[in-house]
């Protein structure tokens, strides 16, 4: 690998912290500029060192690595470090590189930093979204989680695409529509135009427009979308 990444270790445990940094030594690509163990030395570490990639334990005490993440703004990339491979499931899935389970495996841990610098493929087979899957997102430089059925639309922002939820979150993620409308469950979601996707669960009512389009109203959104006609019967057909 080419990047050398500025790193810090968040974990409460000092053999683990210890343990790790052994590990890292022979990746020239991670250099550690720093380390805490606990919820404020963390945030401030984050905030005055501005890292690129944060191992980060999940339990600790007073607050999780989750609420850490949600708390700061950061453009890191996180790979979790945890003893417990229940939280390796659908908390990952979306915006953290990788997970990784103590005691930390050279091997796997090549592997995790590999992934960093290797893009999603958009048609790579992965796993579908059901409504009541909580998916852990990046919004705005800052985490979230976010139940799929909470999402009203998605709108399309060059490589990014900006979400709104019914808990008031807004805001772009990196993540396209392509990978968007692939992985939604496509009971709940439609594609009403190249711009746009919707949660059928929100619609308040639809007008015809001009030249055979629409525009749907949609709950908790102020202005309404259209909806041009090659997407009119897509919609009919799951609204029937």
């Amino acid at each position: 690998m080419s990047a050398v990444y500025k790193s810090i270790i968040i974990d409460d445990e000092e053999l683990a912290r210890a343990d790790l940094k052994a590990v890292l030594k022979d990746f020239s690509s991670v250099e550690i500029i720093g380390e805490a163990d606990n919820y404020a030395d963390a945030k401030e570490l984050i905030e005055r060192s501005s890292p690129d990639l944060i191992f980060l334990d999940i339990q600790m005490p007073n607050k999780s690595g989750f609420e850490l993440l949600k708390d700061v703004k950061t453009e890191a990339k996180i790979i979790f470090v945890t003893a417990y491979d229940e939280y390796a499931i659908k908390a990952f899935e979306v915006n953290a590189q990788d997970y990784l389970l103590k005691p930390v495996n050279k091997d796997r841990l090549a592997l995790a930093l590999e992934h960093i610098n290797i893009p999603p493929a958009e048609d790579s087979a992965q796993k579908k979204f059901t409504a009541e899957d909580n998916i852990f997102l990046m919004v705005n430089n800052t985490y979230h989680f976010i139940r799929i059925d909470s999402i009203i639309k998605i709108s399309s922002a060059g490589n990014y695409s900006e979400i709104f939820t019914s808990a008031n979150i807004k805001g772009f993620v990196l993540k396209t529509m392509r990978e968007w409308e692939t992985r939604l469950p496509k009971n709940l979601f439609v594609r009403i135009h190249r711009y746009s996707i919707i949660n059928l669960g929100f619609i308040d009512h639809i007008e015809e427009w001009f030249n055979y389009s629409y525009q749907i109203y949609l709950k908790g959104i102020e202005k309404p979308l259209v909806m041009s006609r090659r997407f009119a019967a897509k919609l009919k057909d799951k609204m029937c």
